[in-house]
Formats: structure tokens, sequence, C-alpha cells
């Protein structure tokens, strides 16, 4: 499998698990499974808002593009982010996972501000 991640700026979260052809996206399963090699699905029929180019099987490897977002204060490999290839089974580690975070009196700040 490879995941072809590409950015957008949004406070929005995105968690990802993998059980085989399976992808978990914020809870919700979407099964790739059936796609044979060489097919293409419409994003449309997936139905995901994280899914927005076609998903494809190329020589066995399942293509999915998923939207990736990140934050203000988001570092390179969030901006830039390479494909993720091959991962195991179990939660997908995004480059989004090792930014910044603002603590909670910086949340504060900016809604009093």
């Amino acid at each position: 499998m490879k995941l072809k991640l590409t950015p957008i700026r949004s406070d929005a979260t995105l968690a990802i698990h993998k059980l085989g052809d399976v992808l978990t996206i914020n809870g919700l399963p979407y099964d790739f499974g059936p796609l044979p090699d060489g097919a293409t699905l419409p994003a449309e029929a997936i139905g995901c808002p994280w899914i927005n180019q076609p998903v494809e099987r190329i020589n066995g490897v399942l293509v999915i593009p998923i939207t990736m977002p990140h934050g203000a204060e988001a570092g390179e490999r969030s901006r830039f982010p390479a494909d993720i290839v091959g991962a195991p089974d179990g939660p997908i580690a995004l480059p989004t996972d090792q930014d910044p975070k603002p603590t909670v009196a910086e949340a504060t700040e900016e809604t009093d501000a």
C-alpha cells in the first residue's frame, strides 16, 4: 500500500489505521480489498472527505491519495510530506504527529485576543 499525502492547512485532525486492505480513517472503515489489479475507484464512489482523488491498484499495490491537514506551526515534513509506502498493520504514523501542538495557555490567548 502506498499513501500519497497531500497537505492542506487545517485545524482538523486525521487518524488512520490500516488492517490489510482496510483503512479506517477517523473511525470509519474503507475496504479496498475488492479493487482488482489495474482498476481505478473514483473518489466520489468512496465517500471519504479525506480521499478526493481516485484510488488505484497498480501491480498489486494500492495507491491511495490522502488529504492530510496540518496546523499553522507545521514542520517541513508535514508541509512537504513523503509518500508512506508499505506501512504495517496498525496506526499509521503521519508527519503531523511530530508537529508542535498549541498549549492550553496559547489556545486561550488566541481566543482572548
